[in-house]
Parts: C-alpha cells; structure tokens; sequence
C-alpha cells in the first residue's frame, strides 16, 4: 500500500455469519476476532472506518419480534453487530465507536414496489412452500440453487446524517497518528499516545429513514419499512469521505468468472468498464452482484469528483491485509495501465 490511505471497510453480515453455521453470539464474536487483529494493522498505517452488514442478524430479529418495523429492527442490529465487533476490537487493544446512523431514502423510490434484499436464514424450496401459506405477507426470492430467503425492499442510500460523526472521529485518528510520530521523533515512548478509535458507522446500510416536510419549513425524520444495501450505503460512506479505498470483504473471495464451475478463476484486477461491460457478479450465490455494483460506484463517483487514484477491492475476510496490498481479492481501479488496447482484467493464477 501506498503511504497513509483512508479506507472505509465492509464486512457482509454473512462473513459474521458463514453459511451453514448456527447463528450464535460466541459464532459471531469468533469471526469478529478473526478480523480484529487485521483492523488494527491497518490502523497504524491509515485512516479507517469500519461499516458492516446485518442481513444474517435482522432477519433472525425479524423472527424473534414479529411486532418489530424494520428500521427499529435495523437499528438494533446495529448495536449488537457494533457491540459485537468493539468487544473483538477492545480484546487486542483497539478502542472502536459504534455510531447509530441514518440514511436518508426517497419516499418515492421503486424499490418500495419490489423487494429485493436477502434477509434472514436459508429455508429449503420446502420449507418455502409452507411459508407461502403461513407467512402471506412475505416476499420470498431464490439465493443460489437451493435456498430462498425472504425479501425486504432496499432503497438507494442518497444521505448520511451522521457523516459529521465519523468525520470528527477520523479527524481525531490523523491527529494522533501525528502525535504517535512526533512522540517518536522526540523519543519519548510513543505508547503513551491513547490508539485512536475507530468509528462503525452505517451498519447494515444504516437505519432507512425519510425526510418529509412539516409546517413552517420544519423537516420531519421518519422511519421506513426497509433494509438499504450495506455496500451501497457502504461506498455512499467512503464517497462522502474522499476515501482513497473502499474495501468489501466476503466469506467467498474476490470476483469470480465461473464461480464454483470447472475452470472457475479469480479476477486480480479489473477496470470499471470491463466490469459493467461484463455483468460480472451477475449469477453469483446470494450477492457479489451489488457488491460489485457498489465498488464500481465508488471508484467512478471518486474519479469523476476528482480523486483520480481511487480503488475498491473485493475479497475474502481471512485475506483483509494480503488485500490491501494486491496480493489477494480483486482489485477494481478505472483503468489498469496507460495506451490503446491497455488490458482490462488480470487473473489470479
């Protein structure tokens, strides 16, 4: 990696969640634990903030409170998932913040009238059958060849009102960066300087809420029936702080040509365009599609707004630092080199 970055780092909730795992906290803190040391590598050498999904975590709280709406459920999964990842964080001495955020959505957006977010556990093509019957009011949508999950609309994410939050906390991680190197230079021992937090914002894409005008120009803020895409939200984040890098790590790897087929191979790199051109991540279990979506966004909204060297990475939890420095995961930039007929995609061998 290049000197100091700011990076804004997804985890999906699946990658807390693997498949096939009972959903259990000491399940879910194992995995965080495994991503925690990573996180505070990355701290000492670059601005981060950490954004998670949730859509293992809201279903099954969808299930145990049934009266529950789904912003309120969205909230609470960000203070378990936080909760979860600051007490990983707190055990190798990494001090986080888990801020409640919310996002700002269009009453009016279509995607009101077709849900189309995953939440909740896997059922059978069986179990679904029955769910038709006992549960009418629930969307049900395939994820993979033989599950279906149920589906809840997902709004694109326009605002953050929190952003001020996470910009204050990342202003207090450069502040200290820069008293750690001056503590140095002064060789006084550099571990009295207190490790900066590190702020999880935007968990789960961030509570949906809408914006409605009230009397005498007041905004009234409410709540919707919705989960928006943590990694949309996710590069919405990583865009509203200039952000060198935005960072989505999966329980699956980077982008695959022929995911989980004879001859399946790993992207090393790849440009936007090659990318949209492709489809790539179109047919993948569950949800490499908006990921993928997601990092190209970021990167083409950042060039677009002037951060010519803008990146996004895709890949495996278990690989977050060999990520960083592109020896693992796909690595997405707007053009790979200079000159007519430049590649547009390199495979891992």
């Amino acid at each position: 990696p290049r000197c100091q970055q700011r990076l804004v780092v997804a985890v999906g909730g699946n990658a807390l969640q693997r498949r096939g795992e009972e959903m259990t906290l000491s399940n879910q803190l194992a995995a965080a634990a495994e991503v925690a040391p990573i996180l505070k590598t990355l701290m000492k050498q670059h601005e981060v903030v950490l954004t998670h999904g949730n859509g293992p975590q809201v279903g099954q709280l969808a299930l145990q409170r049934t009266g529950a709406t789904w912003d309120v459920l969205g909230a609470e999964s960000q203070g378990q998932i936080g909760y979860v990842f600051s007490q990983a964080l707190a055990s190798v001495g990494q001090p986080a913040a888990a801020l409640l955020t919310q996002v700002v959505v269009a009453a009016d957006d279509p995607a009101f009238d077709d849900p189309a977010k995953l939440v909740g556990p896997l059922y059978s093509h069986d179990e679904a059958a029955q769910l038709a019957t006992s549960e009418p009011t629930w969307t049900l949508k395939a994820d993979g060849d033989h599950f279906v999950r149920r589906c809840v609309p997902s709004p694109k994410p326009l605002r953050i009102l929190q952003l001020g939050a996470v910009e204050a906390l990342l202003e207090m991680q450069s502040s200290a960066a820069k008293q750690s190197t001056k503590a140095g230079d002064h060789h006084h021992h550099a571990a009295a300087v207190a490790p900066p937090l590190l702020p999880i914002a935007c968990g789960g894409g961030g509570v949906p809420v809408v914006e409605r005008a009230g009397p005498g120009g007041a905004v009234f803020v409410c709540g919707v029936e919705a989960v928006i895409d943590k990694d949309h939200c996710g590069a919405l984040l990583a865009t509203s702080l200039r952000a060198d890098g935005f960072i989505i790590l999966t329980d699956g790897g980077g982008i695959w040509e022929k995911f989980g087929k004879p001859g399946a191979r790993e992207m090393a790199r790849a440009t936007c365009g090659y990318l949209r051109s492709t489809n790539a991540g179109a047919g993948f279990p569950g949800s490499m599609g908006p990921k993928v979506e997601a990092a190209v966004a970021f990167v083409a909204n950042s060039v677009a707004a002037g951060k010519s060297g803008a990146w996004a990475a895709i890949g495996d939890l278990r690989d977050a630092e060999k990520i960083v420095a592109g020896e693992a995961g796909t690595l997405i930039t707007m053009e790979l080199g200079r000159g007519v007929g430049a590649e547009e995609v390199t495979w891992r061998e």
